[in-house]
């Protein structure tokens, strides 16, 4: 443990850094390690209540209930072992991590975006539109919130010491939703008015009988399920600007598929960058149909173009006119990493993992240690060239062994963040020419396994909770931990604890979270119950199968136990109260900038 010297000297270092006085910093260290871990108990995790379906409202429309708490489960099937009962007694936490992934913030009203495909076929084109678009912003800033309740660790207390946000951030490729992502991560305001005062969007439209329209659901497949009528849900959603309290710890960020190609899919022609930032909105089959082929048609013809363009100009069947903003324009691949760098000091750091090596280079892979025991590995596995599954390139498949090996050396455990998962990880389209080598799942989980220092890969894309295990034949392996989304019901999140059991033993505790919003929505339009409304509405989303992205119980809360890839004990108990001091500095100086 640190001397009394050290602390004193170390709280003031602190204090001086965080710009907290050292008469309010020093009393929250002492009482850091007893009062928040005797609390731990009470902070908002599905550990405490879980948000479950509830009645039926009308025709085959669902509400949602609370039901009771969920307990961790352990997991044994990397350890193969029966684990010592005495762990719990003797643990000790390494870093209690936040991961979010597939927030897809949404401007709705965009004319970037291709909601009437959904006509085509609902589960194909289900993500294209949602019913609950307008209020995507508010369910991120609510998850958020979750993620600032649960700043302590509800099993040990120990303070959040980073957060990973592992793609498709941006739904539509729009600069203006990832600005309002980075904004809202940052504990910024956005303003959901893109369009002025007046929705302007299909939901709003009568026109759009596809669409789910609050103001008069009749008419069509939503109304049919038994969707509500809420008139004044739209004007409620871009009303005033989306408060947040912003992550309380360092955030890292990689690319999604969504935040590579448009929908996560195509490449991005020259006619939908002149529809996103344009004054006329589709609202038929048609008209979107036909606006994507002739832009992917015309890409090589400047003529056919400007033909595009004026017919655009003079208003086409299927367009409505709207109000442009230049803020949606759609961003190329350096850009996402440049908008990292347009960001708030605290909780930093700036870049979010990318680096001005980054921006110089092209490289749209990271490294970082999250803490001095553990280095984290953010990658791109996304595809550049068409469909929403990804790949390792070779050159970042070789970069990683070359670094995994050097991990390996210096002893430091291992995270792996991507937006892709094990079960995705298979897409090798390429343009003719290119010739470099795609790894797939196979090979890359045979890459982690070789070096024992892997101990977790976090990850999302498919919408749901899922935990995996790797093993090696000769006993060992790592979890592979997949979170579900902000966009689709149940609309949850996770924190990951790594834990030392002192035993040998290692341990990741897995605790979802759902977003801070009531189960069932109030009328107030304020951020909590337009959040809740979301969940709602993606509970009944009918083509999305609601129900089974939560995943079982074994993908929920866990305890995920490994063997230690080396004797833990060289990480000191003073190396670690040293880590916990930092981290709860920080925190300390979030909480006092937000009145906490």
């Amino acid at each position: 443990m640190l001397s009394r010297r050290q602390f004193l000297l170390r709280s003031a270092l602190l204090a001086a850094a965080t710009g907290v006085s050292l008469p309010d910093l020093a009393p929250r260290f002492l009482e850091g390690s007893s009062a928040t871990a005797a609390g731990a108990g009470d902070i908002p995790t599905t550990l405490l209540q879980t948000i479950r379906q509830g009645g039926v409202v009308k025709g085959s429309y669902r509400g949602l209930t609370t039901g009771p708490g969920e307990p961790y489960i352990p997991r044994l099937d990397v350890l193969l072992a029966k684990p010592d009962a005495a762990r719990a007694a003797s643990r000790r936490s390494l870093l209690y991590l936040g991961h979010l992934s597939d927030l897809h913030v949404i401007d709705a009203q965009s004319p970037g975006r291709i909601e009437p495909m959904i006509v085509q076929d609902h589960s194909a084109w289900g993500s294209a539109f949602h019913p609950h678009d307008p209020l995507s912003p508010h369910a991120t800033a609510a998850m958020v919130q979750a993620f600032s309740d649960a700043r302590y660790s509800p099993l040990t207390g120990a303070p959040m010491g980073a957060a990973i946000v592992t793609g498709d951030s941006a739904d539509m490729h729009s600069h203006l939703e990832l600005r309002w992502y980075i904004d809202l991560m940052d504990g910024k305001s956005v303003d959901p008015a893109s369009a002025g005062k007046r929705f302007q969007g299909v939901q709003a439209w009568a026109e759009a009988t596809w669409a789910y329209r609050p103001g008069d659901p009749t008419g069509g497949p939503f109304g049919d399920y038994g969707f509500p009528q809420l008139p004044d849900l739209l004007a409620q959603a871009i009303a005033r600007p989306v408060e947040s309290v912003g992550l309380p710890a360092p955030w890292y960020a990689v690319y999604g598929n969504h935040d590579t190609l448009l929908l996560g899919t195509f490449d991005l022609s020259p006619q939908l960058h002149a529809l996103a930032v344009g004054g006329e909105k589709s609202y038929s089959l048609d008209a979107t149909a036909g606006s994507i082929l002739n832009g992917y048609a015309s890409s090589g013809s400047a003529f056919q173009q400007a033909i595009d363009a004026l017919g655009l100009a003079l208003g086409r069947p299927g367009f409505r006119s709207v109000t442009a903003n230049p803020e949606r324009f759609l961003f190329a691949q350096r850009e996402f990493m440049a908008e990292h760098f347009e960001t708030a000091s605290a909780p930093g750091p700036v870049g979010h993992g990318f680096t001005q090596h980054n921006l110089d280079s092209g490289e749209t892979w990271w490294q970082t240690d999250l803490s001095p025991h553990i280095r984290a590995f953010g990658l791109d596995t996304c595809n550049q060239v068409a469909g929403p599954d990804g790949a390792v390139p070779d050159v970042q498949f070789r970069w990683l062994e070359r670094e995994l090996e050097r991990a390996q050396t210096e002893k430091k455990l291992v995270l792996i963040f991507s937006h892709h998962n094990s079960l995705t990880l298979e897409n090798r389209a390429q343009r003719p020419g290119d010739t470099e080598v795609l790894h797939g799942a196979e090979e890359f989980v045979d890459l982690l396994l070789r070096y024992p220092v892997v101990i977790g890969w976090l990850n999302g894309h498919t919408h749901l909770n899922q935990i995996l295990a790797h093993t090696t034949s000769s006993g060992g392996g790592f979890w592979e931990i997949t979170t579900a989304s902000c966009i689709d019901f149940p609309q949850q999140q996770q924190v990951v604890e790594v834990v030392d059991n002192r035993d040998g033993t290692m341990s990741l505790f897995t605790t979802v979270l759902d977003h801070a919003s009531p189960a069932v929505p109030g009328r107030s339009g304020s951020v909590r119950d337009l959040a809740s409304q979301s969940r709602e509405f993606a509970a009944n989303d009918w083509a999305e199968t609601p129900m089974m992205r939560r995943g079982s119980p074994l993908d929920r809360n866990t305890e995920l136990l490994l063997r230690a890839p080396f004797d833990l004990s060289a990480i000191t108990d003073a190396a670690l109260e040293a880590q916990h001091m930092t981290e709860r500095a920080r925190l300390v100086a979030y909480e006092t900038a937000r009145g906490l």
